[in-house]
Order: structure tokens, then sequence, then C-alpha cells
């Protein structure tokens, strides 16, 4: 037996692919099913099974895209009469996967237990326990219910034995887990959870609650409409258009958002007026394009070249963000004389922001996490974490231009001055240094702070 991990780097969740005896089973598949194929045909397998443990809400999966390639009967767990249920089978080869009612996460939740004869030997635990952690429990109930399902969970989860290894379906990046500092390790076993995992040290219902409850991280934007997409299956979608400057000019004349994915520096040389600078090389590529559009928003992917554009597709489907209009190659020559409106951008260093924070002449905004301002920040800065970009400046929270936003490495700040850009706030400015420069000149602020972008 051959239980391989398949991780989504971009939004930190894992998928799994089983084989034995020449049959293979994919759990909890990634939108991006290539990598399935490859890896059973490499291993002269046929993937006959495809399982959820849940209906995700997090990204887009790719069951019925393999479902339709390869003919696999496809698992879902549900309320109906033929889906999982506690006590379900699915044989591969030699091996039985049986699954285990396991609510908390969301209600239908199940995970499977991976059996040769009468051995466990591992755990697909789905979103339930984590490496480190637990799933969040407040996406598809209220917190406090979530919690109480999630505590029953994790005893019956932890009758197994020490050497079962656990497979989680998010590891460190996923909007699912409740921890903001989460662990690096994808996979583990169920004794080192047991004697290391701070969540399972609650001694009871109530302490178990209040810690999983008081910090929850911020709720994505698009948990319904991804669920919503999960439920019914997403089918494949259309080729996208690779679009001229004559067929761009009626979209951005609608009002349609521009994902700009080149370089920062690049971008604020020439780009489209009112675009917004999604580095291709930022984490998270796909969930924060869904934090900075509009669920009703039409978008335009531009990039260096038309694959390129694709790829950012691809993340941007698998974060939930379907309402893609077309890509662009990005030309600025020819942006202009088909009348497109080309603008320029500026950056500024670390010593012009504390000259100007010095002189009274600048507010500083900064973009990272709570959880990074709380661990140090520049006095007199002001908090706006990315994920409230989708709100655009809170009302309660005074912000004077001009504007420098900074981050931990640069490209946060890029994609959120340009997003306060195309809400008319002016002039933005995008911080070239992360916070540790500005930290090191800052007495009251610890460099403990400065995080990867």
């Amino acid at each position: 037996m051959v239980i391989e991990q398949i991780l989504h780097e971009d939004l930190g969740c894992a998928s799994y692919l089983i084989i034995d005896q020449g049959e293979a089973a994919v759990v909890d598949p990634k939108w991006q099913v290539g990598e399935y194929l490859e890896k059973a045909a490499g291993a002269g397998a046929e993937i006959r099974h495809v399982l959820e443990t849940h209906n995700h809400a997090d990204h887009v999966s790719g069951r019925r895209r393999l479902a339709a390639v390869t003919g696999a009967e496809v698992h879902l767990p549900s309320d109906a009469p033929d889906g999982i249920r506690d006590g379900y089978v699915v044989q591969v080869g030699g091996v039985e996967l049986h699954a285990v009612a396991t609510p908390g996460h969301r209600p239908e939740h199940v995970s499977y237990i991976v059996r040769e004869g009468d051995i466990a030997r591992a755990l697909i635990a789905g979103d339930s326990l984590l490496v480190g952690d637990v799933a969040r429990p407040d996406l598809a109930v209220e917190a406090v219910e979530g919690a109480a399902a999630l505590w029953g969970t994790l005893h019956r989860l932890l009758e197994l034995d020490d050497d079962v290894v656990l497979y989680p379906a998010h590891v460190g990046g996923s909007l699912c887990l409740s921890s903001a500092t989460p662990s690096s390790d994808t996979s583990s076993t169920l004794g080192h959870e047991r004697t290391t995992n701070a969540r399972l040290a609650a001694r009871d219902l109530e302490a178990f609650t209040a810690d999983l409850t008081a910090q929850l991280p911020v709720r994505p934007p698009s948990v319904a409409r991804v669920v919503a997409i999960n439920v019914e299956g997403a089918a494949e979608p259309p080729v996208l258009p690779v679009l001229s400057a004559a067929e761009l000019a009626p979209l951005i004349g609608a009002g349609a958002a521009v994902l700009d994915t080149r370089e920062p520096a690049e971008f604020d040389k020439a780009h489209l007026a009112g675009s917004i600078n999604l580095c291709g090389r930022i984490s998270s590529f796909g969930a924060r394009g869904d934090w900075v559009t509009g669920s009703d928003e039409q978008i335009v992917v531009a990039a260096d070249s038309a694959g390129a554009a694709e790829e950012a597709a691809e993340l941007l489907r698998s974060a939930g963000v379907w309402q893609l209009a077309g890509l662009t190659v990005v030309d600025v020559d020819g942006w202009r004389a088909g009348g497109l409106p080309v603008v320029e951008a500026q950056s500024v260093g670390a010593e012009w922001v504390l000259a100007g924070l010095k002189a009274g002449s600048v507010t500083l905004v900064d973009v990272r996490d709570s959880y990074e301002w709380d661990a140090g920040h520049v006095a007199d800065a002001v908090s706006l974490p990315m994920s409230q970009l989708g709100d655009g400046f809170d009302p309660g929270v005074g912000i004077t231009p001009p504007v420098a936003v900074v981050c931990a490495a640069g490209l946060r700040a890029a994609l959120a001055a340009s997003v306060l850009r195309r809400r008319g706030h002016a002039p933005v400015w995008r911080v070239t240094d992360g916070i540790a420069r500005l930290l090191e000149a800052e007495p009251s602020a610890s460099p403990a702070s400065a995080q990867a972008s």
C-alpha cells in the first residue's frame, strides 16, 4: 500500500492518493487534477474511487473533474440515503477505508481510517484533528456548537493507537485552521499529537471551547460561495479568451477588475488605471484575490504571458473566484495605442517614511495580520489587515493622505496600495522595505513582528 500526500501549496490544502494492487483512490482532490493522473499512471494504477471528507469551504474540489476523466466512483458525506455515514467502507485493492463520523468543522464531516486487515495504519482526518491544531468550528455552524461537536470527535479519534499516522486535509496557510501560527509539519502520528498538541490539553468541554473560540481567524468572504460550488460539484469551466486592448476596453469601462500579476516594480512603471497588483509570487494568491474583489465583479487576469495568466486563473478558481471574464498579456504600448488609460505608481523607502513620520506628513498603514501587528509595530501606524480590504477603509479609523503602506516583505503592501488607489484614495505609496527596517528605528517596537509576505 502507498499513501501519498499531495499538497495545494497556495491554499494549504492536503489531498491523498492511495494505491494498492493496481487500484487507486483520491481523498479530498484539489481543483488541479493532473498530478493524481500522472502519479497513478506512473504506478500502473487505475483511479477507481474519489472520496471527500466534507464539503470544503476554502477551496474548490476537483472531484467532478477527476471522475469525468477516470470514470471513478464518487463517495460523498451527506444525509442522503447514498451518502457516506459512520461505518461506510471503500475497498482499494486489499486496503479498506472505514468512514468515521467526525462532526465539528462541518456537520457532515467524516474521516477515514485506512486499514490493512485488522490493523489501522493511518487516519485521513480531513478537517478535524490537524497537526498541532484542530479545525476551526465556525464556518458551518455557530462556533460554540461546532466546538462541542469537535470535542466529541477528537475523543473518538484519540481511541486509535499511537502509531497511527495522521494525515490532515489542511496544513499551514489554510483558512480552515483555528490557529494563526500553525505547525510547519504536514503529517504526524496520533501519539505525537496526544503529547504535543496544545488544543488537546483542555481538561473539559468548557475549557476546550473557550480556548478554541477565543481568537478565531477572520472568516473568509467566499465560504458560502465555495461550499455551494462543492455541494453541486464544479464542472469544467469554459476556456478563457485572451483579450486584446480593443476587447479589454468595454470590460474596463463596465468596471471589471484587472488583476495584474507582475512584480511590483514592473507594475509601478506602467499599468492599467485602477488595476490591482496581485503579484504571482504572493503567498495565498487565490485567497488574496478573493479578499480584494467582489463576488459580482468581473475579473481580467493580466500577466507577462498567456501561460502565466492561465496558471493564475486556475489558482483563483481553486479559491472559488470564478467570475473570470478573460486573460490579457501585458502590452503597455498596445494599451496606450488602444486608448486604454495607463498610469504609473510610486514607491517609497524606509528612510523617507521615517522622515515623514517624524514630520507628521505621512500616515503609515500596516496591512499585516493582527497577530503580526500585536508582536510589534511602529508607533502611530494604523492597522488595516488585508482581510479588511474587501470593505475598504474602516470609517471609524482616521487615515489621512498621503498614505504609505507597509507589510513584512513588500508584496502585500503592493497589493493593498493598489486596492486603495483603485478606490480613489490618493496619494498612496507602497513601502519597498519591509516592516523590519522601520522597527529597527522604532525603540518601542519589536523586530519579532517581521514575517514573510
